[in-house]
């Protein structure tokens, strides 16, 4: 699918990062979108800088608040996409919403794990089925399901743990690999692609807290504290003597160094992923970083998990950046 011209994409997390960039060069592309989020100030966004861009005639963008771990959610959003775009196909479906969290299975709670699980990985498989009918019925189709490095390499670091994301991902990995002769079998108009970035300059962490924590304010609620707290102790600093305002203070400078100092912004990321898209690539990794992991968890796949081995990387790549 070299030409995007006159496509309908549906881009999930399209309210922030990769996934609003990618709905923004869609729109450049020609594409008429239809994107969610649980944020409706980040979907408002979104749409007024597609706007603001001039869209083409005829090009539409419909925005949809959205839970994508929630099945009937996703249904809605389904059947209002075809509704408000008049149309009972889909070209191109990005699986790309995504929330941290759920690090450890001894230190978090179940309810933040699960959270973090059910949306990054349930999220891609309930999507994909409520719109695999559409793309089925487009003369092509291209699914587009963001993985991470953390799909083949489930650490943050021999520090840090990161269970739940990590299974998510590796489980979206699977599933788009096992795709590959599905559709070549079953749908062979339809194409799938597995992205892996590395560390991207996106709002995941922020909006990780605002998620987990159940509310849209971008103040911290006692609840998005707890989970700062406990993400911080989770990655090594003792936090018993430190106050509420201290333990946000030091996850506003992570959040704010994780996405300034990033090797890639989102931007790139997009461009990267939409051409990985139109020469036909299923497998999609995203930065050099992305690129370094994966050659060295493949060298040596028995170390990966060692305090040297991440240290190694961290000296090429500088991995310790806002984390």
């Amino acid at each position: 699918m070299k030409d995007l011209a006159g496509r309908i994409a549906v881009v999930t997390g399209g309210g922030s990062g990769m996934g609003r960039e990618l709905v923004r060069q869609l729109v450049a592309e020609g594409c008429s979108i239809a994107t969610c989020d649980v944020s409706a100030s980040g979907l408002a966004e979104t749409k007024r800088l597609c706007e603001q861009e001039r869209l083409p005639q005829g090009l539409r963008i419909t925005i949809h608040i959205v839970d994508v771990a929630d099945e009937a959610q996703v249904l809605r959003f389904r059947d209002e996409t075809a509704s408000q775009h008049q149309t009972d196909r889909i070209h191109l479906l990005f699986n790309n919403a995504g929330i941290g969290g759920g690090g450890s299975m001894i230190v978090n709670e179940r309810a933040e794990w699960e959270r973090t699980f059910n949306i990054c990985w349930g999220g891609v498989y309930l999507c994909t089925r409520a719109f695999l009918p559409m793309l089925m019925k487009a003369d092509k189709g291209h699914i587009v399901n963001t993985s991470s490095v953390n799909g083949f390499w489930a650490s943050l670091g021999p520090h840090t743990p990161q269970t739940a994301y990590s299974a998510a991902k590796f489980a979206v990995k699977g599933f788009s690999e096992a795709l590959q002769t599905d559709l070549r079998m079953n749908a062979p108009h339809i194409k799938c692609s597995v992205v892996m970035p590395g560390h991207i300059g996106t709002g995941i962490a922020g909006n990780t807290g605002k998620v987990l924590g159940g509310g849209e304010s971008e103040a911290m609620t006692p609840a998005m504290i707890q989970v700062a707290r406990d993400r911080i102790t989770a990655a090594g600093v003792d936090t018993s003597g430190m106050t509420d305002a201290q333990v946000e203070q030091v996850a506003r400078e992570r959040i704010r160094r994780f996405m300034e100092e990033a090797p890639m912004g989102a931007a790139e990321a997009a461009t990267v992923i939409l051409d990985g898209v139109k020469a036909d690539r299923w497998r999609i990794l995203v930065g050099k970083d992305a690129y370094r992991l994966d050659e060295l968890v493949r060298q040596s796949p028995e170390q990966a998990y060692e305090a040297d081995f991440f240290d190694r990387f961290d000296a090429e790549v500088g991995w310790k950046v806002g984390r």
